[in-house]
């Protein structure tokens, strides 16, 4: 059995037991599992070891660290996560194989076996160390929750049924492709081939999936939020809602539809900050207030000083200042540019323009070409527009820079 449990002097004798301690140490401190076969005569009555053993032989398994574990833990400390170590074998194999995979360890492994009881006792050993060795099935359910308490979100690996409690307990349990049934079967993910350093790539499509969510939903609530005031503003003036439901729609398609669907593809490897939805609003509802104000602006320049052009080029003025707003929101959310971002949004100016200028396009949206005096009107009033929104965006940026800093992200 375990070295621990029969390097004892009754049952091997006080002048074989540091022989044979000494001998344990030396394989373990190797990174080596460690058996030790002792036979006696005397019978095994409850718990306790009997006498008169002799040590047959010590048996020790070299452990087979995988080639990529000390590069993907390297990408995840620049990453910012923590890296424990919890496994059932000795603590000074399992120091001595954290040592290989390049992890700090001071002396050998926390002994699981002297791990508190106490949940609050057992948070503040979890954040005092990193790597922990001779741990029980319910002690890495344990620890795992201590963690939690703590605020952590954790992921845990591993293959053998003693890890299913502690998986099934992580916010992320991982188990490798060759996992005992029961383990993969409590599972949230299977590196089916068992390759740990696909984890990085695991860790970047969330963060590219959950930041892409954050740049998107600045666009979406900018929306929501001039369309949810166009309702209310304009109702209440009795005006008559500057657009048709099909141009409305050609707005979203160019300024959300098309390019969202791109943007939410690309790579994005910052990392989650909780309160997203706050940060977006802070963004969102000023640009929305500047759209509407905007829009209202080129309402009341139509009524005052060209009632008489027919509503077809007025509502195509006002297509032209949202669509162009709206543009605006898209290409600050996208920053940093990167050229396919910059052809994307072109695209969106050309098909604007296409829908302005292409007989067949203004047919199917039922407006005309506004009169000269009445475009630039719409080009000031969204120039003027844009110039807000980017305000906005600035300080928004330095808010955001701010709280990831804090972060640490």
């Amino acid at each position: 059995g375990a070295p621990e449990a029969l390097v004892d002097e009754r049952l091997l004798g006080p002048d074989r037991v540091e022989a044979v301690r000494a001998q344990v140490h030396a394989d373990a401190d190797a990174g080596r599992r460690v058996l030790l076969l002792a036979r006696t005569d005397e019978p095994l009555i409850g718990d306790a070891l009997p006498g008169g053993g002799v040590p047959v032989a010590v048996v020790t398994f070299r452990e087979n660290v995988r080639p990529d574990a000390a590069e993907t833990l390297d990408y995840f400390h620049a990453q910012g996560v923590r890296t424990v170590v919890i496994s059932g074998d000795s603590p000074r194999t399992v120091a001595a194989v954290a040592r290989e995979v390049g992890l700090e360890v001071a002396g050998q492994a926390y002994d699981g076996r002297t791990l508190p009881d106490d949940p609050g006792e057992l948070a503040d050993v979890m954040a005092e160390h990193d790597v922990f060795g001779r741990v029980s099935p319910d002690q890495k359910k344990a620890m795992v929750q201590a963690l939690q308490s703590r605020g952590h979100v954790v992921a845990m690996t591993g293959d053998g049924v003693n890890d299913a409690l502690a998986l099934k307990t992580a916010d992320l349990g991982i188990a490798m492709g060759n996992a005992a049934p029961a383990t993969k079967a409590v599972s949230r993910m299977v590196l089916l081939d068992g390759r740990f350093d696909r984890l990085p790539r695991v860790l970047g499509e969330g963060r590219q999936v959950i930041a892409n969510m954050e740049r998107l939903a600045h666009i979406y609530l900018t929306k929501t939020t001039y369309a949810l005031l166009f309702g209310v503003v304009f109702s209440l003036f009795a005006w008559q809602f500057p657009l048709l439901p099909r141009q409305a729609s050609t707005v979203d398609f160019i300024m959300i539809g098309a390019p969202t669907f791109f943007l939410a593809l690309l790579p994005n490897p910052r990392r989650y900050v909780p309160g997203f939805l706050g940060r977006a609003l802070r963004f969102a509802i000023p640009s929305g207030a500047v759209i509407l104000l905007s829009m209202v602006a080129l309402q009341t320049y139509v009524r005052l000083t060209a009632g008489d052009v027919d509503l077809a080029r007025q509502q195509a003025a006002f297509m032209i200042t949202l669509t162009l707003l709206g543009l605006w929101v898209l290409s600050v959310m996208s920053r940093p540019l990167s050229a396919r971002v910059v052809v994307l949004i072109l695209a969106m100016y050309a098909v604007l323009a296409a829908v302005v200028l292409v007989p067949a396009s203004r047919w199917y949206h039922r407006m005309e070409v506004p009169p000269t005096d009445v475009l630039v009107a719409a080009l000031v009033v969204a120039a003027l527009g844009c110039g807000l929104i980017e305000v906005i965006h600035q300080v928004h940026r330095r808010h955001v820079a701010r709280v990831l800093a804090a972060a640490g992200a």
